[in-house]
Parts: C-alpha cells; sequence; structure tokens
C-alpha cells in the first residue's frame, strides 16, 4: 500500500451560562484566526476549526502545515482514486460486545505531556500482541510533530492486526484526512469536538460514514457531549484529561455518562490505569476503555493487556 505520509517533516473551563457556552462554537472563527494563523506561515486556516488557546492550538498549526505538504504531494484527487471499499471492522459493534471488557489498546511513542512513553517501538509487533490478547481494538496515534506518529504506524498495525478494528487518532479536521485514513487501512477516525465547530463536525461523520468508517467522536465537557450528540455521534469517548491543565480524574467520565444520549457506545479516555477502574467506568455506564500509557511503558505490551483485562474481569 503506497504510504501517504507527508516526508521530513477539555477546556474545562468555570462553568457559564448555556448561552454563553452554546454560542461559544459559533463566535469561535475570529478567535481562531488570532491564535492560530500566526503559527502556520501563512497557510490557509480551514473553515469551522475551533481555537483552545492551549497546546490544542499548536498541534492544530502544525497538522495544518502537514496537510498542506501533503495536498501538494498527493492532491485530494488522486488520494479519492486510490480508495478502496473493503470489508471493514466495525468498531462500533466490538466496543459494544456484551460479556467482554472491551479495552482499545493505544500505540504511541510519546506525548507532549509525558515525552517518550516507549523506547523501543514496532507497532507491527505491539499490534499483532494487543490482537493476540484480546484488544476491543486497536488506536494508533498518526500525528508527527508531538505524538512521533505516521500513518506508517497504521499500515503496520493494519497488517498485522487483521481483524482488529483499526483507529486512526488523529487531530481531523479535513475530508482528505478522513480518505488519507481510510486509504492507509483505519477502520475508524477520532473526531475531537473541541476543535471542530458544529457544522465541521457534522459534514466529517457524514463522509466518514459513506466511505464506511465509524467515528469516534471525543468530548471534554457537557457542552461538547450535547455537540456531539446533536452532530449524530454514536460511539463517544469522554477525554478525562483537561486539556488545559493536563490533569487527569475519572470523575469527568462519570459526570457526562448521564448526558450521552441514548443508544451511545460510551469509550472512557485516559487515567485508565487498573482493573478497579473499568469497573468504575462500567458501573458508570462505559462500554469501553481506551488505555494507552500503562501498556506501552511496560516490557511486554500484550502482556500488560492481557492482565488488565484479568485484573477487570476478576474485580467485576
Amino acid at each position: 500500500m503506497k504510504d501517504y505520509r507527508v516526508r521530513n517533516s477539555s477546556r474545562l473551563r468555570p462553568e457559564k451560562s448555556t448561552a454563553f457556552q452554546e454560542g461559544r462554537a459559533r463566535e469561535a472563527r475570529p478567535y481562531i484566526v488570532s491564535s492560530i494563523e500566526r503559527m502556520t506561515e501563512a497557510a490557509p486556516i480551514p473553515k469551522g476549526l475551533i481555537a483552545s488557546a492551549g497546546v490544542l492550538d499548536r498541534i492544530v498549526a502544525a497538522k495544518i502545515r502537514r496537510l498542506v505538504a501533503a495536498k501538494d504531494a498527493c492532491p485530494f484527487e488522486s488520494i479519492r482514486e486510490a480508495f478502496r471499499d473493503p470489508a471493514r471492522e466495525s468498531l462500533s459493534r466490538s466496543l459494544n460486545r456484551q460479556g467482554s471488557i472491551n479495552v482499545i489498546a493505544e500505540i504511541k511513542r510519546r506525548s507532549p505531556s509525558k515525552g517518550v512513553i516507549r523506547e523501543v517501538f514496532e507497532p507491527a509487533d505491539i499490534a499483532k500482541a494487543y490482537a493476540g490478547s484480546g484488544a476491543a481494538a486497536i488506536s494508533v496515534l498518526t500525528e508527527e510533530d508531538f505524538f512521533d506518529g505516521s500513518l506508517s504506524h497504521l499500515c503496520a498495525a493494519r497488517e498485522a492486526a487483521a481483524h482488529t478494528p483499526i483507529l486512526r487518532k488523529d487531530f481531523v479536521f479535513d475530508e482528505y484526512q478522513v480518505y488519507e485514513a481510510a486509504v492507509a487501512g483505519a477502520d475508524a477516525v477520532l473526531l475531537i469536538a473541541a476543535i471542530l465547530d458544529d457544522e465541521l463536525l457534522e459534514r466529517l461523520i457524514k463522509v466518514a460514514s459513506e466511505i464506511g468508517l465509524d467515528q469516534l467522536v471525543e468530548v471534554h465537557d457537557a457542552v461538547e457531549m450535547r455537540r456531539a450528540a446533536a452532530a449524530g455521534a454514536r460511539i463517544i469517548g469522554v477525554n478525562n484529561r483537561d486539556l488545559r491543565t493536563f490533569q487527569v480524574t475519572l470523575e469527568t467520565s462519570e459526570r457526562l455518562a448521564p448526558l450521552a444520549p441514548s443508544g451511545a457506545v460510551l469509550v472512557s479516555e485516559s487515567g485508565v490505569d487498573s482493573g478497579k477502574d473499568i469497573v468504575r467506568l462500567r458501573q458508570a455506564g462505559f462500554n469501553a476503555f481506551l488505555v494507552g500509557e500503562r501498556l506501552m511503558r511496560a516490557s511486554d505490551p500484550g502482556a500488560a493487556l492481557h492482565d488488565l483485562i484479568a485484573e477487570a474481569a476478576e474485580a467485576w
């Protein structure tokens, strides 16, 4: 498969009025121009982005530059021609398995808050180990500048774990990136409500659905949960990490779960470190649990996943 990589390379704010919060996304466009445009080296700002005034702005700015280069190297028409619509693994079905511990096991080398997490990094070996240890799905970081990710990591994971759903975890704000994920072999894409206004979020959900990709819509607060529901999200991930302070608390998941739309598949992300955490979150209504750092720091990520699932099953 051709590699389309570019070579060389929550806002949990104090509560304010509902009118203010619901209007925030609609009024964000002028703000993003001043907050991100300075960092994009005159690259055009895609319509529909929301600024956060935090690390997300820096990541999105870097991604805009990468996207411009990617489109220059491989125009949208070319990547659409490369797209094929094979039978895909269903992320939704896999995360909603009854009677099992549904873990999305993550592959990432580093993060902005923790630095390098795993020195010896072989995505194919990790994906194969995860698949053999009962992962419900595999999340692959493909963001280059802050996570040391790559679409090549996703391609390697796809080949090593042919029957396990693969999620592209990145900062997606353009249809091009959705097709890029599909061409690389992803079964689903992450859509972060914190960086997408209502119109763009709805459009990306629609585009992904049309080409057979599931969407994990990530939220950080009550406003984003309502926006995700209104956009038609059916798989919703609650990120327990405060994007301003990087502090993590599972109380975020517990607080937002009751606000989720009926029938949505719920995923708790960040801070899930033990079987007891999983049991606690299952009791709060979550179907699945995204785990990264605990597994990536283990000498044997597959064995660590197996032990976590067994620990949760015993505690349950």
